[in-house]
């Protein structure tokens, strides 16, 4: 009998924000530089629950996922269970307490020591917890496994110096830590040099950057400079505060040409009262004026948002405020959440909690506001035509219904149709079509000739290599000679007979 050693394989799963995606991205990274492969259906060896501490129902979320992994972990023997993210952060030892079958905790400022904590866990046979206060290594020197060959993450800061009553985030990523322009720029061009055609720049409050190094007007100043690099087509950010969000930004917007025109701007209440008790340091006069100015410099913008529906406190004439800045402020899609107490924040303590039943009332109010408005701005779009870069998938409809997906430079979503003799665009490649129909959440196009206007990219070329490789065919000598060790353990192997 021949014992072979096979890398182990992982699973990373995702609850939670563009900057919990992003670090997913940078956990994959890590344990293929340790040696792990991608799961390829089938049970994974090692499971990561990279967690959200912000959305509603994150433990339920967290827990009902452990409790079923917890029978899969008997019937696999040697088989992993990795808990991260801004939950692991808040909850420490209790995640241990609660699922005592898992073996890793680590938290947000610790990414880069999961292959180290797997290896412990595995030598030691006893589950390995490491929390650390303040920020280990900034994410995005860690190694990356990007899900999408033509778009990438690029975070620019990490933390926030805000207060809001609502939101833990600052408690479980600390303060602002802005990296230098050069080393964003740096990350921007090697992804752009690997097929990348579109990044989106993340940050707690990604306008804010500069704060830490003294330059208020860095971030209009980073995307004009994203504007110089060869090949990058889009740039999109996410998510600004309105409170620190300057003119400087909308002139870069407006003058930058692969800066894409699209900006979401959380509101969260559009009443001042509210506001004022969400420690929101703006008022709803301020966040139109700044829509006004955006709309005026970037006519064809498109302006999506963040609204909390039923605040502690929160009265009818509160809540009629919202909708009347929601009806002003024409937003092409909103993100809405009916408020749950967070324990840790100021909020949670607050008297004069809304009852479920008033919540749940409102929030069907202002989605039934937000899907008309969302349906009138996207009808207004019929007849023009749009440059769409292709997604792999975009919708659970468009294999049956034989048509394909991607996202407008204003980043709405189109589905749209591949005539018969048509060339057939991959994913990164980007096409030219008409809008021929609208609905509240999406678009639907089509070529405005006989056969579909098709823009062959270095990002279609990207997908083409990956996959040749995911095939087994090589796209390219493989020089194992030139590897280059990133300091991190190699310890992705388990044995298997022959």
């Amino acid at each position: 009998m021949t014992v072979l050693a096979q890398p182990r394989t992982y699973e990373v799963r995702t609850f939670g924000c563009q900057m919990n995606v992003h670090d997913s991205e940078r956990l994959s990274g890590s344990l293929e530089a340790a040696g792990y492969v991608r799961a390829d259906g089938g049970v994974a060896d090692v499971v990561v629950i990279n967690t959200c501490a912000v959305r509603e129902n994150a433990d339920n979320k967290l827990y009902g996922t452990l409790g079923h992994l917890a029978s899969t972990k008997r019937e696999h023997e040697g088989m992993q269970i990795a808990v991260g993210g801004c939950l692991a952060q808040k909850d420490k030892s209790v995640i241990l307490d609660k699922a005592p079958w898992v073996d890793v905790v680590f938290g947000t400022h610790n990414m880069g020591s999961l292959p180290s904590l797997l290896e412990r866990a595995r030598h030691n046979d006893e589950a390995q917890i490491e929390i650390l206060e303040s920020l280990e290594i900034f994410p995005s020197t860690l190694p990356t496994r990007r899900d999408s060959t033509h778009s990438g993450w690029v975070s620019i800061s990490v933390g926030c110096n805000n207060t809001c009553t609502f939101c833990i985030v600052p408690s479980l990523r600390g303060k602002e830590k802005d990296r230098r322009p050069g080393d964003i720029l740096s990350e921007i061009e090697m992804l752009v040099a690997d097929g990348v055609i579109e990044v989106t720049l993340l940050g707690q409050n990604v306008n804010s950057y500069g704060v830490e190094f003294g330059d208020r007007l860095a971030f209009g100043k980073l995307l004009r400079a994203t504007g110089e690099i060869d090949g990058l087509e889009r740039v999109r950010f996410t998510s600004p505060h309105p409170a620190a969000f300057t003119d400087d930004v909308i002139d870069a917007m407006a003058e930058t040409p692969n800066v894409m025109p699209q900006l979401h701007m959380p509101l969260q209440s559009g009443s001042d009262r509210i506001l004022k008790a969400m420690r929101r340091s703006y008022r709803s006069e301020k966040f139109l004026g700044i829509l006004d100015r955006v709309r005026d410099r970037i006519p064809q913008a498109a302006i999506s948002t963040d609204i909390i529906v039923g605040f502690p406190g929160e009265t009818e004439d509160d809540f009629a405020e919202t909708l009347r800045v929601v009806e002003q402020a024409r937003f092409a899609s909103a993100y809405t959440f009916q408020y749950s107490i967070r324990p840790g924040t100021p909020a949670a303590t607050l008297p004069d909690q809304v009852p479920k039943e008033v919540v749940q009332e409102r929030y069907e109010r202002l989605i039934e506001l937000q899907e008309r408005i969302s349906a009138e701005e996207n009808e207004a779009l019929v007849g023009r035509t749009v440059e769409v870069l292709v997604a792999t998938s975009e919708g659970r409809r468009d294999v049956e219904r034989g048509r394909l997906s991607g996202r407008a430079e204003d980043n709405r979503l189109v589905h749209f149709e591949v005539p018969d003799g048509s060339e057939i665009p991959r994913p990164g490649d980007v096409v030219t079509v008409e809008v021929t129909r609208a609905a509240p959440h999406f678009l639907i196009a089509a070529p405005s000739g006989p056969t579909l206007p098709v823009r062959r990219t270095r990002a279609g070329e990207a997908w083409d290599r990956a996959e040749a490789e995911s095939c087994a065919v090589p796209s390219a000598p493989v020089d194992t000679v030139g590897r280059v060790n990133l300091g991190l353990p190699t310890i992705g192997l388990r044995p298997t007979a022959s």
